[in-house]
């Protein structure tokens, strides 16, 4: 990265924040690892749960390369909603899209009020595990009910599911929620690569949600949920093939834009 200029935008979605770079003429293309550890650093650099570069694809209108701010890729339901947006303000793209992630093809559309309503992949099922309910949606996530979320020590409590024998290698997401009703929810995270609690998880949200859910009746639900940076919705619908129709909803927003 020495001697090259970067034009960044930092973007939040409730909260979980991110740096867009706009790589379509493969200007990025030569970022490493550490060259993103140090642009999402809060200290030393522009600060980020994550980075990401949108791309050229060959079979979407664009690809989200998302990394978190330790160099490693996932897909990020809060970044890919952001992408969305960015994309449409910043780079000409229309309201209604769709893009190429780690996880396969999405759709996102933006709504008239600005939220983006972003199409996720189907999921299979929802496993009980000794740690807790268990889903992958793009990440993998563990779910932890609570009576309350006001405790203090989440990094201690995440750390015993994150790093036990089960999740070390690869790592897990770690979301503690709390019933607010037969179709609502409020949560904490904490996440992988990150190593830490973000103000909001999408595909932590979106877990939750289908967690929630399972044992409902075949149909579409829908669940308001309350993150630490803001409030969103999930909407799937049951199916004989598990969950299908999944939107992740909420807001993105630009905060600022700069060169670093």
């Amino acid at each position: 990265m020495e001697g090259m200029s970067i034009q960044f935008y930092k973007y939040h979605g409730a909260g979980n924040d991110f740096i867009m770079l706009d790589n379509f003429s493969g200007r990025y293309d030569s970022l490493t690892v550490s060259d993103i550890v140090e642009l999402c650093n809060r200290r030393f650099g522009v600060g980020a749960d994550g980075l990401i570069r949108i791309n050229k694809s060959d079979r979407a209108d664009f690809y989200v390369d998302y990394f978190n701010a330790d160099g490693t890729q996932s897909f990020c339901g809060n970044g890919a909603r952001c992408s969305a947006w960015f994309a449409h303000q910043r780079m000409g793209f229309d309201t209604a899209h769709n893009f190429d992630a780690i996880d396969g093809l999405h759709k996102a559309n933006i709504t008239k009020n600005e939220w983006v309503e972003l199409e996720m992949s189907p999921v299979k099922e929802v496993q009980q595990l000794p740690e807790g309910l268990f889903a992958n949606t793009g990440s993998p996530h563990v779910i932890i009910e609570k009576e309350d979320l006001s405790f203090e020590d989440i990094i201690l409590q995440a750390h015993q599911v994150r790093y036990n024998e089960r999740f070390a290698k690869e790592g897990v997401n770690v979301n503690f929620v709390a019933s607010q009703g037969a179709n609502a929810f409020a949560i904490r995270t904490y996440e992988r690569g990150v190593e830490g609690e973000t103000l909001a998880c999408g595909t932590g949200i979106t877990a939750t949600a289908l967690a929630l859910g399972k044992d409902k009746d075949k149909g579409i639900h829908e669940y308001q949920v309350q993150a630490a940076g803001g409030k969103l919705r999930v909407q799937f619908d049951i199916t004989d093939r598990g969950f299908e129709n999944i939107l992740l909803c909420g807001p993105a927003v630009e905060v600022f834009s700069g060169e670093y």
